[in-house]
Formats: C-alpha cells, sequence, structure tokens
C-alpha cells in the first residue's frame, strides 16, 4: 500500500498544479463578477509565450544557458501572454459590456489558435521530424527539486520531492484565500462581484477592481500552463496537447465553493481522479478504462447536485456574476 501511495499520490500532485492555478485565477475573476469561460485558452497562451520565451533564450545561449534566466525569462513570457489575454477579456467585457459567456468562449478559441499558430512556427523552425518541441535544458531548470528529498525517505517523496512552481502554486492559493477573506482590499471585491451597485455607492472603483481582478487572475492560469509544458510534460509542446484542463480549472472552482484554499486540496482529488485509470487493471477491456476517464466529470456533477440541495448562501456564487454592470442603472 505504502509503495502504491508513494508512486500514485506525487504522480496526483503534479496533475493537480495546472488545476490548481486555473481555478485559482478564475476564483479571482468570478470573485469580481466576471465569468471567465476563457480560462482554457489563457492557460493555453500562458504555455505557448513561456515556450516562446525559453525557445528563443535557449537558442541565443547556447552552451552559455544560465539556470535563472532560463527560469525568469519563460515566466515573464508567460505572465505577460497571459496579461494581455486578461486585458483583452477586460476590455471587451468591463468596457465595452460584451456577454461574458460568448466572450469567454471566443477566447478559448482564440487562445488555442494562438497557440497552436505559434507552436506550429517553431517546430518549423527546429526542422523537428515529429510534430513537437522539446526545451529539455528550460525544462531541467524548472524541475530542479530540493537536494535533500531524496535522502528523507517516504516523507520526502511525498512531500518534498517537487519543483518550486509546485510550492508557489500552492502559497498563491492560500494567499489569495486570505486576502479573499480576511483583508479590506478581498472584503471590497467581494462586494464588487456580490452587488455592484452598493460597491459603487460607496465608493469603490467598480471598473478598476474588475481589471486587476480579471488581469490577475488571467496571470495566475497562465502560470499553471507554464507549469504544465515545463513540469508535466517535461519541456515538451505539442499542439491541442492540454486537453480538458483549462475547463476542469473552471469546475474546481464549483467544487471548492469559490475557496481558493479548499481548492489546494480538492484540485489533488481532481489530479487523482484524473490518472486513476492508469492504476485500475482493465486488461484489454479498452471501454471499461474510457469510464474510469469520466470520474473528475462525474465528480463534478455530483458536487453540483450536493451544493444546489444544500443551497447555503456562502456555497453560492456571486449574485452580481457574469452581469454587465451599467451604473445608470443603480
Amino acid at each position: 500500500m505504502l509503495s502504491f501511495l508513494i508512486t500514485f499520490i506525487p504522480r496526483a500532485i503534479v496533475q493537480s498544479v495546472p488545476l490548481l492555478l486555473g481555478c485559482v485565477g478564475e476564483t479571482l475573476n468570478e470573485k469580481s463578477g466576471s465569468l471567465n469561460l476563457g480560462i482554457p485558452g489563457v492557460m493555453y497562451v500562458g504555455g505557448i509565450s513561456g515556450v516562446i520565451g525559453a525557445f528563443l533564450y535557449e537558442q541565443s545561449a547556447g552552451e552559455n544557458f544560465n539556470a535563472f534566466l532560463g527560469i525568469l525569462i519563460p515566466m515573464l513570457s508567460c505572465l505577460v501572454g497571459a496579461l494581455l489575454m486578461g486585458l483583452l477579456f477586460c476590455f471587451l467585457t468591463v468596457t465595452l459590456r460584451a456577454n461574458q459567456n460568448v466572450t469567454g468562449l471566443a477566447m478559448t478559441t482564440f487562445g488555442v489558435g494562438i497557440g497552436n499558430f505559434f507552436g506550429g512556427s517553431i517546430i518549423k523552425l527546429t526542422g523537428s521530424d515529429v510534430p513537437s518541441i522539446t526545451l529539455s535544458i528550460t525544462s531541467k531548470a524548472f524541475t530542479t527539486k530540493l537536494p535533500f528529498a531524496a535522502s528523507t525517505g517516504a516523507f520526502g517523496k511525498l512531500l518534498l520531492d517537487y519543483s518550486f512552481l509546485t510550492y508557489v502554486a500552492i502559497a498563491i492559493a492560500l494567499i489569495t484565500a486570505y486576502v479573499l477573506r480576511k483583508t479590506r482590499l478581498g472584503l471590497e471585491l467581494r462586494a464588487v462581484g456580490e452587488n455592484p451597485a452598493t460597491a459603487d455607492a460607496a465608493g469603490i472603483n467598480i471598473n478598476r477592481y474588475k481589471y486587476y481582478s480579471i488581469c490577475i487572475g488571467c496571470m495566475i492560469a497562465g502560470l499553471g500552463g507554464l507549469y504544465y509544458v515545463m513540469d508535466y510534460a517535461s519541456g515538451v509542446w505539442s499542439n491541442d496537447a492540454f486537453g480538458d484542463r483549462g475547463w476542469l480549472a473552471i469546475a474546481l472552482v464549483i467544487f471548492s465553493v469559490w475557496r481558493p484554499n479548499w481548492a489546494a486540496l480538492e484540485s489533488l482529488l481532481f489530479g487523482g481522479l484524473y490518472i486513476l485509470y492508469l492504476y485500475i487493471p482493465t486488461g484489454t477491456d479498452f471501454a471499461v478504462k474510457e469510464l474510469y476517464k469520466m470520474l473528475p466529470y462525474m465528480a463534478t456533477i455530483l458536487m453540483l447536485i450536493f451544493i444546489s440541495l444544500k443551497n447555503k448562501h456562502e456555497n453560492q456564487p456571486p449574485e452580481g456574476l457574469g452581469l454587465p454592470y451599467f451604473r445608470e442603472d443603480r
């Protein structure tokens, strides 16, 4: 049993980190009243932006590759790419008051298209015989682990044997939860999402809060895309390889009832369910294996039913979620 846990839990944690970062980013968006269904596209753009930065630096540095710059440049590239997506969403939904559902879905399609275009262009530049690009040097810098983790036995394998972005993701989730629940900034942000007219009457700048929360949330979600490429995929970029992780991150927002600290644990559950089919013996019965792959989505549906039955206010989305704010209507 212990050997199974030592094998299963680390893989589940690695699988859960992109979901956690995407969930925290979307939670910030929704707490301001903005339903951003473009998070999958934001994560995709964050991933390809980091790949572009890593590729350009690897090509220019050659044998003089510096690990610090090899991490810093892709991270900055990722944050800038995700920020631009956030600004685009803000401009369309906050300034122009476009429909948030349609805009989010369009941004997901747009983000995937942008990623595939630049990803395919880089693959052609390398002259690769396979439809992918490998940034092994940068990935090695990102996946550097604590030097003493291997000597601490099962404890180190379960809790310490991860890259720095794993711990950054957990820290971001806990800090975000603290800011939302314990600070005046978080109180005002939640007020904007619950009742923007009342918040506006209290002197809170609605558009400013929406712009800040959406942009910061998108940058956090973009880091999830970068983590997927550099850590989970070992630096390999392939077009359309993200799968449905962005949508699972949005589902995790509901599963965690809009609490980022809960998401830190529940993303682990999602990550475990996502790979559980690999550990259940099914032989050659591929139909049964496909059923096991449905577990994360079945868990989401059951949680939606459970939350709806409890019908508690604290478990419900912000009242102003998805609704454009017109100051003249208050």
